[in-house]
């Protein structure tokens, strides 16, 4: 479901926007099952799950011609990871009622870029947070407003390039001036 604005009675505000690394072996590099909520993960988890998304893809990358991905936490890899979900729509059903185990690794991926390049904190969020957003972690922005990384990973395949994860970066109210950086 495609979810934006803020939600003041939670003090929320919901994000937007959520190859082929080879199709049959996602869930070998998520590490997840492609459940909705991501199963019984915490905030203190998802660095570590980002880290392994890393590895396996590099890994896989390094058996073909084109080298590694230019995954390295800056503003500029969201762009990357928008290709690869692209390519993930190219070879998903779209109508499926789960996505892509990949996707989870993704969705860490792109929170740990909030973290690194905007400030903001991975959390557990609370029972309210994960009714609404479906996912059972998010960050918190400098701002205080909370943001699923995972859900917008989620909007951004289900929906298409027009949720790019780099446009949504590059919009994203909240975060801390010190930590931004030039692409």
């Amino acid at each position: 479901m495609h979810r934006h604005g803020s939600t003041a009675a939670h003090g929320i505000t919901a994000a937007h926007g959520g190859s082929t690394a080879a199709r049959g072996g996602t869930a070998a590099i998520s590490g997840r099952p492609a459940a909705r909520g991501a199963g019984r993960v915490t905030a203190a988890e998802m660095p570590r799950h980002s880290a392994g998304l890393l590895r396996a893809l590099a890994v896989r990358r390094s058996l073909t011609a084109h080298g590694p991905l230019p995954l390295d936490y800056s503003i500029a890899s969201l762009r990357v990871v928008d290709f690869l979900i692209d390519g993930l729509r190219r070879d998903g059903d779209m109508r499926a009622e789960t996505p892509p185990p990949l996707l989870f690794g993704l969705g860490s991926y792109v929170g740990e870029v909030l973290v690194r390049q905007a400030g903001a904190v991975w959390v557990d969020l609370d029972a309210s947070q994960r009714e609404y957003f479906g996912q059972r972690v998010g960050v918190r922005m400098p701002d205080g407003r909370i943001r699923s990384p995972l859900s917008t990973v989620e909007n951004r395949y289900r929906l298409g390039p027009s949720e790019s994860l780099y446009d949504f970066y590059m919009t994203l109210p909240g975060r801390s001036r010190a930590r931004r950086t030039r692409v």
